[in-house]
């Protein structure tokens, strides 16, 4: 496809969109495989992934869907929730329908108020366990120690999964160097503007192309640190069960009901650190309910931040890439005074609309990490 008519595809596609749409987002499929998608808001494109589409990529995705294997190895699916029984209804609604059905399905309650979890739970006939320490990190390590599947595959309580999900999840270790695996998250819905402004600015699609990150990948970022958050989304992801064993489990300081955020790459930088490959499979798909609130959205932002700085300090206590140290007091703080400087002396942009949120959380994840090393 010659630039020209790619440009022309690219523009029908956008205008295909803006047509249909005046607040949302149309996803391009090919078959039962996402291939791109644009956001339209007040009837205008504001943020599009098609321009990677061409025949190159057609020819490469019909090849990929035409020589699918069904996976051979056994999976345990893991959902940690806490106090949320009517999401887990709907997420666990999704799970029969899959066409590679789980060996396993384990709902982990992490300290849940009440007994309404649990009775969803058995309800849908899944393993039950209960885990009294709050922590998401914990509930995941509770799960990866009950799981007897090959692959330890996590969702979260608030997805709902395209029937192939596990399916294209497990087929995608299809070489023994792939030590995880993570999936394309789309929106469930895009009802209201903190939704819109999430899956814009922070939403956790990370393009339609697969890719591996192996560990030459991993030491090329020598001085910087490795964006590991760029893998995926803990909101879909597998792991072989063996890596638990030889790398250890989550580092249950992390994630929501602790620091807050990124217990998920930091173990993906710690595979990677390790010698591991980390695979991102688009073919694999599952739909996430964003806050519906800004209020909420604030919320989340503030503890996205929080965890992200603990997680830079945990990686490099864990590896001693002092490049994690850096990023954490030198790099993010520059970038910070760059866009404080920038709001005062120009019109506020819409990516900077949590920027106090972000400051504070970062603040706070650095205290919550030294308090944390303080009282061992």
């Amino acid at each position: 496809m010659g630039q020209g008519v790619k440009h022309l595809a690219v523009k029908a596609l956008s205008d295909i969109a803006c047509a249909r749409l005046s607040e949302g987002m149309m996803v391009f499929w090919c078959g039962d495989r996402p291939i791109g998608d644009i956001i339209v808001r007040e009837g205008r494109v504001d943020k599009s992934r098609i321009e990677h589409i061409d025949a190159n990529f057609i020819s490469e995705i019909n090849v990929e869907r035409e020589t699918l294997v069904r996976p051979a190895c056994s999976a345990s699916v893991v959902i940690c929730t806490r106090d949320r029984p009517a999401e887990l209804r709907v997420c666990l609604s999704s799970l029969p329908q899959q066409t590679y059905p789980p060996g396993e399905i384990i709902v982990v309650d992490n300290a849940s108020k009440d007994t309404r979890t649990r009775e969803v739970a058995l309800a849908a006939g899944v393993t039950y366990l209960r885990e009294e320490r709050p922590g998401l990190d914990i509930a995941r390590n509770t799960g990866a120690l009950r799981a007897t599947g090959d692959i330890v595959a996590y969702t979260d309580d608030d997805v709902l999964l395209h029937p192939r999900w596990l399916e294209r999840l497990v087929g995608a270790f299809d070489k023994p160097e792939i030590a995880a695996v993570t999936g394309l998250v789309l929106p469930a819905e895009l009802e209201t503007e903190a939704q819109r402004h999430f899956e814009t600015y922070w939403g956790f699609n990370k393009g339609y192309k697969q890719k591996d990150v192996d560990a030459e990948t991993f030491r090329s970022f020598r001085g910087r640190a490795f964006p590991a958050w760029d893998i995926g989304a803990g909101a879909s992801m597998a792991f072989r069960r063996e890596v638990f064993q030889n790398v250890g489990l989550f580092d249950e300081r992390l994630d929501v009901g602790q620091a807050g955020c990124s217990g998920d790459s930091e173990y993906w930088y710690r595979l990677l650190a390790h010698g591991h490959t980390c695979r991102y499979a688009p073919s694999s798909v599952a739909f996430h309910f964003h806050r519906r609130t800004m209020e909420g959205l604030s919320n989340q932002i503030y503890y996205y931040m929080r965890g992200h700085a603990a997680a830079l300090m945990v990686q490099h206590e864990r590896t001693g890439i002092k490049a994690n140290r850096l990023q954490a007091y030198y790099h993010l703080p520059r970038w910070y005074m760059g866009r404080v400087f920038r709001s005062v002396c120009a019109k506020t942009r819409a990516d900077d609309l949590f920027l106090k949120e972000e400051i504070a959380g970062y603040l706070a994840g650095l205290r919550f990490y030294h308090n944390e090393r303080r009282g061992k």
